[in-house]
C-alpha cells in the first residue's frame, strides 16, 4: 500500500486540505502534516531560529507551528513510519498561477519533496472574487487520477507538476491541458495605511492583476475553463542565456 503524504499552506483546518485527505486514501494510506495556521505566500522558507512542534490531532493528521517546507522535512524524517510514494499539497483556496507560485508555500511543499528525490505535485482552486461555493471536491477527483499515474509511472526526474483546478461541478470542466507557467504581474499590489497615531504602514497584497496572454499558457487553460498542468523543473539556470553569455562576455583575469 502507497504511503502518501499530504499537506498545505492554508493550514491543518482548512477544507481543501480534509477534502483531498478524504480523497486520496482511495489510492493510498495518508497522512497529514500541515501548518497549524494559514501560512500563505511563505515561499520555500524554512524555520531555523526556533525549535518546531509537531501535535497529534487524530489518527495520522499531525499539525505543525512552521511552514509547509517545514512540515515536509519534519514530516518524512519525523513522523511518517516510512518515507512516503509521493506527496501532494494542496487544495489550495485560489490559483497558484504565473510568477505567484514563487510566492506559493503550497507549490514550494511540492518543491522541497521533489528535492528530496520525492515526486510531488501542488493542486490548487481558482477563485474568482464573487465565488461563494468551493468545488474542492471537483479538484479533489483530478488529485486523485494524477496520484494514480505517479503510482504506476512516477514522474520524470528533478520535477514536481503545478496543477490548477477551475472551480466548477467535475461535469463542467472542459478537460486537461498542459501548460507553460504564465506572466501575471500585480499593479498597486502595494498599499498605504495609517493607524490610529496617524503614522505610516504599508500593507502587501491585492491590487489589479496583468496577465500575459497566449494560447499555452496554464492562465489561458483556467480562463477557458480548463485543468491546467504545468511541469515544473527545478533547474534553474537559463541555458539559452548561458550560451549567449559565454560567448559575449569575456572577463579580463
Amino acid at each position: 500500500m502507497a504511503l502518501i503524504l499530504v499537506t498545505n499552506d492554508d493550514g491543518v483546518h482548512s477544507p481543501g486540505l480534509l477534502t483531498l485527505f478524504d480523497a486520496i486514501q482511495e489510492i493510498g494510506t495518508a497522512y497529514i502534516v500541515a501548518p497549524d495556521r494559514e501560512r500563505s505566500a511563505v515561499s520555500h522558507a524554512l524555520t531555523m531560529h526556533r525549535p518546531l512542534r509537531a501535535e497529534k490531532l487524530r489518527e495520522r493528521v499531525f499539525s505543525l507551528n512552521g511552514t509547509p517546507t517545514d512540515c515536509v522535512a519534519i514530516g518524512i524524517n519525523k513522523i511518517l513510519p516510512e518515507r512516503p510514494t509521493f506527496i501532494v499539497s494542496g487544495i489550495n483556496k485560489g490559483a497558484n498561477l504565473g510568477d505567484d507560485i514563487t510566492y506559493s508555500g503550497t507549490v514550494s511543499a511540492a518543491i522541497e519533496s521533489t528535492i528530496m528525490g520525492i515526486p510531488a505535485f501542488a493542486v490548487s482552486l481558482f477563485l474568482e472574487k464573487h465565488h461563494s461555493t468551493f468545488h474542492f471536491e471537483s479538484a479533489a477527483k483530478i488529485a486523485l487520477e494524477i496520484g494514480q499515474y505517479i503510482l504506476d509511472h512516477s514522474l520524470p526526474y528533478d520535477t514536481l507538476l503545478n496543477v490548477n483546478v477551475p472551480n466548477l461541478s467535475l461535469q463542467d470542466i472542459m478537460g486537461f491541458r498542459f501548460t507553460r507557467q504564465g506572466k501575471r504581474v500585480y499593479d498597486n499590489s502595494v498599499q498605504e495605511t495609517f493607524n490610529p497615531h496617524g503614522e505610516k504602514h504599508f500593507w502587501i497584497g491585492g491590487g489589479q492583476p496583468f496577465w500575459e496572454h497566449g494560447e499555452d499558457t496554464d492562465i489561458k487553460a483556467i480562463q477557458d475553463n480548463c485543468v491546467s498542468v504545468t511541469p515544473l523543473h527545478l533547474d534553474l539556470t537559463n541555458y539559452n542565456a548561458l550560451g549567449f553569455l559565454k560567448d559575449r562576455l569575456k572577463f579580463k583575469a
